[in-house]
């Protein structure tokens, strides 16, 4: 499939050649803060700020909890992206703020959204990929930080475009998409869905983490005399309620998981 998308004015005129209009027509003089999270959008928006030749800096915020695969292939792929580390890592925080839920997902802002002051800020966010993201602007200011704008710069393409435009570069990208992950995220997210027993099986150790964080947030209630968790006997039944899961996901023997 050709990356040819409509007519504007006159000629053929390419989804490739608009992004990269908007990346001359926005570039502020200090140059892009490209947020960059090694998934698929995120290093098409890396490729496309490097062929229009703006001025920019790739930055990941490094959760703790994001697949190693694709932690792998940031480090390897990608060695001049800026890492950025939370102050309290995820499951410290957990134990301070809860355990995050769809509706109350404070660990988004917290782990991921930081970052950009003042800036203009890259991303890769399309309407294509949610009803939520459809309302959203090629150009936003952000209500939390005045001075900070967001530029989506290929928010109208489609999954299809994306790959499109990887396959047609021979870019490299993460090995997950290959085994089954649509979108790459935090290991065991409330957002991830069926996914997220996959996660489980295919990370012992992360879900063993979970457990352990659990159990705190249990005994820190239980101290503090909530009564609201006195519907699951420990940390453990809480974890799995929370995935939503019996126990009878094919968990590995949990004594070799730290080998």
């Amino acid at each position: 499939m050709s990356l040819i998308e409509n007519k504007l004015f006159e000629g053929k005129y390419s989804i490739v050649d608009k992004a990269i209009e908007r990346f001359k027509t926005f570039e502020p003089p200090e140059g892009y803060y490209l947020a960059f999270s090694g998934g698929k959008d995120s290093i098409v928006i890396e490729r496309l700020a490097k062929m229009s030749g703006v001025k920019y800096e790739s930055h990941y915020n490094s959760t703790g909890i994001d697949p190693p695969e694709l932690v792998k292939f940031i480090r390897e792929k990608y060695p001049e992206v800026k890492w950025h580390i939370p102050k309290r890592g995820f499951f410290r925080e957990m134990v301070y703020r809860g355990f995050p839920q769809r509706q109350r997902r404070w660990c988004c802002e917290y782990l991921k959204e930081g970052g950009g002051e003042n800036r203009v800020v890259v991303t890769g966010i399309r309407w294509a990929e949610s009803s939520k993201r459809a309302g959203r602007k090629m150009i936003e200011s952000c209500y939390k930080h005045i001075g900070k704008k967001y530029m989506n710069a290929i928010i109208d393409w489609k999954d299809s475009d994306v790959w499109d435009f990887i396959k047609e570069n021979k870019m490299s990208y993460c090995e997950l998409y290959d085994q089954g992950w649509k979108r790459l995220g935090c290991i065991l997210c409330p957002m991830s869905g069926k996914m997220r027993k996959k996660e489980a099986k295919r990370y012992p150790r992360y879900v063993n983490a979970y457990i352990l964080c659990f159990d705190k947030i249990y005994k820190k209630k239980k101290s503090e005399g909530k009564t609201s968790v006195d519907r699951w006997k420990d940390g453990e039944d809480m974890f799995w309620w929370w995935l939503n899961e019996n126990r009878t996901v094919d968990m590995p023997d949990q004594s070799i998981m730290f080998e």
